[in-house]
């Protein structure tokens, strides 16, 4: 049964937040885990959805773990023991085809349910499949479940068509155990990503990035587990920047790591919006100066397509017209239609309202926006439909005038740690 937050928007919101563990690194590296041959212990954990639901997996497959504080996690992979991902776990979220890696170099074969997530494009599962063939597995799909085996990978010259962060991902844990040497040409490059494979060089991986977007991975014969750092959520950090921004607030973002933002950070800065980078974190906080602009999200060093639905929230209180085109999913605007209810103006086209490159280009999908403000918003009542547009949802109620209903807030806390305790930590009014 769906959660709601009823919440009193208008408040002005001030103080600290800190960032949790990144969920995008963590729930990959808890499967990366898996590969090894003994114990690993994992600090900056988030105790999030996301992160529980890959904790299931683990356990179904006979992986041991257990916290050994709030947030840090042992894990045991010496206790798997099938290579079957039930189908009941199929549906959650974008991780069991992760797991065609270590059940491959563990049993030769693997069994993974077909795969769930947000609904905000289609993620093409043929980008992993093609790359497992690759590197010599036999992959076929009957009914709902992937059949994958391989009596051993082997390392070759993969070029994705595009840099999809999973199948970058994927790849780098079959090839950290696969005979030979693996290079992926046209490859994402997220931090999220490089955290995955500082975590496989600290099991004992040899792997490392070279020039024009190639990961390159020398096949090992084993990895021992390792004790690690997960990095902070750079999502998380500009998510609480733009509530302060959308709110014109005060909030420190503890943890918040310029490295990691600097794209985010030259839009806060295009757009008139003020920000301190301090040694612990960055304070964000807001102005009447807001103006619009056009930008596009894009791969890694773009502008993430993560930070598009808050950022959107921000453009609905600047003065002026902004364009977003949005390169990476072609169904991430679905949101929009809510938060007009609530009073914003914003426009969707099918065409590519910018420059950059787009799969989507002539293929009919709203992936387009003109944003006309400043708009004040009212509350509404309204379902979440998925994680990132829940939480700029949650900015625009935390904004608007009035009382707002989000039902359905269990999507968003499959990614933020604590969520209702943290914004009402800064003054926000949520029950």
């Amino acid at each position: 049964m769906s959660q709601s937050y009823r919440i009193q928007g208008g408040k002005k919101l001030k103080g600290e937040i800190s960032l949790a563990g990144a969920k995008n690194a963590a729930t990959k590296i808890i499967v990366a885990a898996l590969l090894a041959q003994s114990k690993s212990v994992l600090f900056n954990v988030p105790r999030i959805g996301d992160v529980e639901v890959t904790l299931e997996i683990c356990h179904s497959l006979g992986v041991t773990y257990k916290w050994l504080d709030c947030n840090t996690l042992e894990i045991d992979p010496t206790t798997l023991k099938t290579y079957r991902v039930p189908l009941e776990d199929s549906g959650k979220n974008r991780i069991p085809i992760l797991f065609f890696g270590p059940l491959l170099h563990k049993f030769q074969q693997a069994e993974i349910p077909i795969l769930g997530g947000c609904k905000i494009g289609e993620r093409p599962v043929n980008f992993h499949l093609e790359a497992y063939q690759q590197l010599g597995a036999e992959v076929s799909c009957e009914g709902d479940v992937y059949y994958v085996k391989s009596k051993g990978l082997k390392g070759t010259t993969i070029k994705l068509d595009y840099p999809s962060v999973g199948t970058t991902e994927n790849i780098l844990l079959g090839a950290s155990l696969a005979q030979g040497t693996t290079v992926i040409q046209n490859a994402a490059i997220e931090p999220e990503i490089e955290d995955l494979a500082l975590f496989l060089q600290a099991m004992g991986a040899i792997i490392y990035q070279d020039v024009n977007r190639t990961w390159i991975v020398e096949g090992v014969k084993k990895l021992a587990g390792a004790t690690f750092r997960i990095m902070n959520d750079r999502i998380e950090a500009a998510s609480f920047a733009s509530l302060a921004l959308a709110n014109k607030g005060d909030i420190f973002v503890k943890g918040a790591e310029q490295q990691y933002l600097i794209t985010f950070l030259n839009w806060v800065r295009k757009i008139g919006g003020q920000f301190e980078i301090l040694t612990d974190g960055i304070r964000f906080f807001g102005n009447n100066n807001l103006k619009g602009v056009a930008l596009e999200t894009d791969v890694h060093p773009g502008f993430m397509t993560d930070w598009q639905q808050p950022f959107t929230i921000v453009l609905t209180q600047a003065e002026g017209v902004s364009i977003i085109h949005e390169t990476v999913y072609e169904n991430r605007f679905g949101y929009t239609e809510a938060l007009n209810k609530m009073g914003a103006k914003i426009y969707l086209f099918k065409e590519c309202l910018g420059s950059k490159p787009c799969r989507f280009q002539h293929r009919d999908f709203w992936h387009s926006a003109i944003i006309v403000g400043p708009t004040p918003l009212r509350g509404a009542n309204i379902e979440v439909p998925d994680l990132r547009a829940g939480f700029s949802y949650l900015i625009a109620a935390l904004i608007a005038q009035g009382e707002s209903e989000l039902t359905g807030i269990e999507i968003i806390e499959r990614g933020y740690e604590n969520l209702k305790e943290r914004l009402t930590n800064l003054g926000a009014e949520i029950v």
